[in-house]
């Protein structure tokens, strides 16, 4: 009986493990970022910092809030993620003149034509991974992960 309950919860947790959406995510997201950051590795970025090179390309300045909010991370994160940036001299990070508890995040040229540097390498895996999975495959996923960001969920309320 103890044998068969074993048996029992034992091919419980392997049916929550397999059907995990979390467990999946985070493994698609660890094998394709680990393949971003090695094709982006010539330029001294990785594949969030050139994210976020990228993002802060497409504004003139931001707030590291607004930034979270436009890239899905929290801002804690972000801010550490920052640091080595502004280091590089790749972005400056200075407190907001109108309200001194936000801090504005700007992309600095060096930053800029370091983006620009990486966008070879970062065109090219996006090429070889679309190429592999399917171009259309790929769209549908990005659609669906961009509605996973719809689910009402809060994950950095406070």
């Amino acid at each position: 009986m103890i044998r068969h309950l074993e048996e029992i919860m034992a091919r419980s947790e392997r049916d929550a493990l397999a059907s995990c959406n979390n467990l999946a995510l985070r493994k698609a997201a660890r094998y394709l970022g680990a393949t971003y950051d090695k094709a982006l590795a010539p330029t001294g970025l990785r594949a969030t910092q050139f994210s976020i090179l990228q993002k802060l390309s497409t504004e003139e300045q931001t707030t590291i809030t607004s930034l979270a909010e436009m890239i899905a991370m929290d801002r804690t994160t972000l801010a550490t993620n920052l640091k080595p940036l502004a280091r590089e001299g790749l972005v400056t990070v200075e407190p907001s003149p109108t309200d001194r508890r936000a801090r504005i995040v700007t992309i600095t040229e060096d930053g800029l034509a370091r983006m620009k540097a990486a966008l070879p390498h970062w065109r090219r895996v996006q090429a070889e991974f679309e190429a592999s999975f399917g171009a259309d495959r790929a769209a549908g996923l990005r659609a669906a992960l961009e509605d996973v960001l719809g689910t009402g969920f809060q994950p950095w309320a406070e």
